[in-house]
């Protein structure tokens, strides 16, 4: 059978993963009755990525069209998952550019399309969503062949063709139609994909098997997957296989079973051919970037490269005085295991022991990588603590540096600014800004990470949720000065019990409370932020003193405002060196590093006395 492989590659919520559901269907792949024909966001299975509507976890599928079958990659488009795009798109030989008709490239649209043109996969340019009201096609395609400009390699890579399309309806035309009404289907994308991506090397069938593994999967039944394209030769049930890290030989298997992708689903082969996105079973203790080879070339290909980690955090068993109550793996050796598993498949982290052997310090590639990991460990019912993320740091060429970003930011007028205030004070340097006739203003900084913390949740606020804000890793420069605490104090349970509405009154009073009456608080606990710098303790569980004039049911009158709830990765950019957020299946929950009054007063007096020093 004819082969063709192609990753799909865009900026976050450019519609990539929508367009795919569509060739899904189109294609009938699935049967008329099955429920995939109703679903969309089809290949994002996991929990996490439909709720946060991205795509976290690279995945392939495959389609037949017209006796052709093409294997299809879906990647992730934000830049902290650079590490699954990374070691997929090694499998493809064409991709996919979806760019949104309205927002045109933004930062990890560049990102991604490095990525591929890295790899010098042929490309096709889909200007997507071109039913919006704003949509500006003609002028997003020329942004998108300014940025091919920039990030060609040779003249080849400025050679793509274009085709224009409205995924979520599964419509595409090769010219921009008079009307979206028009009937079309997408067909004329199947066409160029045929057309335009090369097949598979023929002439490498009769090489000896080889294939970089780049994916793991899971099985209670079969035992661990190894999933790559296969680069030369076929493999087949109970043939011999090396398993190589480059030269070196890790040990001798006989495959199991080879398995291929139709649609959602592995079906059983007698054959892996050359060219196609395979499953084997049989290779124990098999890890991403090795390579599967016959016996008779006992050579692997390259290992997979990655950008260095820019962020860390140190994350350690559950420690607070309500430690074991909700979670079902709670202590440090457990954490142990399944952070060793992670890192199988999570190839973007890196995991270290520190010295007392009670904590871990996890380094990934952006917050919203980490914060991915502690969500997935929190709902398979871990406890654990974690402290403020931290920008790692490296010495070039005798110098200090820290990693920076550059921050895309677009915003109605209304809110510059804010914008301008905010990066600011973070010493944000702005490099471009450029306002569309829709009246949003396009602006372009670059900051260090280490200052960029905290910047998402604090702009949110400012800006009432309008805007679109992202980012991406441009290298290490020199430190900058340290931005001083920007988050105003909190406000500090000294007592254990349950909170009451009484009180509370208090915490309003002086400003927003995280809980609400009835909640269980133990001393130590942040139970709210304060309207000032400085952070107050507070007994959130005092009650009314009862009389012979009021009763017990006085605080039903009282008017208490909605507490404020934050998200995992809020709470990440929230918490302070001296704080740390505890992690339960139940519950987040922001505490003092110090629990006790007198313990804080006399870290900062030690931390004091190690400054003077």
């Amino acid at each position: 059978m004819n082969l063709r492989n192609i990753a799909i590659i865009a900026h976050v919520d450019h519609g990539k993963t929508t367009l795919v559901d569509g060739m899904l269907k189109q294609t009938h792949t699935f049967r008329d009755n099955e429920r995939e024909m109703t679903q969309e966001t089809i290949l994002d299975t996991n929990d996490l990525e439909r709720e946060k509507g991205i795509t976290i976890l690279a995945k392939n599928t495959a389609v037949i069209y017209k006796d052709t079958k093409i294997n299809i990659i879906d990647t992730p488009g934000h830049a902290d998952f650079g590490g699954e795009v990374e070691r997929v798109i090694r499998m493809a030989d064409g991709a996919l550019l979806i760019v949104d008709a309205a927002e045109g490239p933004l930062p990890q649209t560049q990102f991604v399309l490095s990525k591929a043109l890295e790899h010098n996969l042929k490309m096709i340019v889909v200007i997507n969503k071109i039913d919006r009201s704003d949509a500006r096609p003609a002028e997003v395609l020329q942004a998108t062949e300014e940025l091919f400009l920039h990030l060609a390699n040779h003249e080849d890579h400025l050679d793509f063709p274009v085709l224009y399309a409205v995924g979520r309806e599964g419509k595409a035309w090769n010219t921009l139609p008079a009307s979206i009404n028009e009937n079309s289907s997408l067909e004329p994308l199947f066409e160029k994909i045929l057309s335009a991506v090369p097949p598979p090397c023929e002439h490498d069938a009769g090489k000896p098997f080889k294939m970089l593994v780049s994916s793991l999967d899971f099985d209670s039944h079969k035992g661990v997957f190894a999933i790559g394209k296969i680069a030369q030769g076929n493999v087949r049930p109970r043939q011999k296989v090396l398993l190589m890290a480059e030269k070196e030989k890790q040990g001798s298997f006989s495959v199991d079973q080879v398995f291929i992708s139709v649609g959602l689903k592995r079906k059983e082969t007698e054959t892996g051919q050359t060219g196609d996105i395979v499953a084997i079973t049989g290779i124990d203790g098999v890890q991403i970037g090795q390579t599967l080879a016959d016996p008779s070339d006992p050579v692997g290909f390259p290992a997979i490269t990655l950008e260095e980690p820019t962020l860390k955090v140190i994350l350690s068993a559950n420690t607070s005085p309500f430690s074991g109550r909700e979670g079902t793996f709670c202590t440090a050796r457990q954490l142990h295991q399944r952070l060793m598993q992670e890192q199988k498949t999570n190839i973007g982290l890196r995991i270290e022991e520190t010295s007392g052997g009670s904590s871990f310090s996890v380094s990934g590639q952006g917050e919203m990588h980490l914060a991915v990991l502690l969500e997935t460990l929190r709902r398979e019912g871990y406890e654990m603590q974690v402290g403020k993320p931290e920008v790692i740091e490296k010495e070039v060429d005798g110098m200090k540096c820290e990693p920076y970003e550059e921050l895309t930011v677009e915003i109605e007028a209304g809110f510059i600014g804010v914008i301008t205030e905010e990066l600011g004070k973070r010493r944000g340097e702005l490099l471009d800004t450029i306002t569309n006739e829709r009246g949003i203003t396009r602006m372009v900084y670059r900051i260090s990470s280490r200052n960029l913390l905290g910047f998402r949740g604090d702009i949110l606020t400012k800006t009432r949720g309008r805007g679109i804000f992202a980012t991406r890793f441009v290298g290490y420069f020199p430190m900058s000065r340290k931005v001083p605490k920007l988050r105003s104090g909190v406000l500090v349970s000294y007592e254990s019990g349950k909170s009451s509405g009484y009180a509370l009154t208090t915490v309003q009073e002086r400003g927003q409370a995280f809980i609400g009456p009835g909640v269980s608080v133990y001393e130590g606990m942040i139970i709210g932020i304060n309207n000032r710098y400085e952070d107050i303790d507070i007994n959130v569980c005092k009650t009314k003193k009862l009389t012979n004039i009021h009763s017990a049911t006085a605080d039903i009158a009282i008017q208490l405002d909605p507490p404020v709830t934050m998200s995992l990765e809020q709470c990440l950019d929230f918490i302070e060196e001296d704080e740390l957020l505890e992690i339960t299946p139940a519950n987040l929950r922001l505490r003092k590093r110090h629990l006790t009054k007198i313990d804080r007063v006399r870290a900062v007096r030690r931390s004091a006395g190690i400054a003077a020093a």
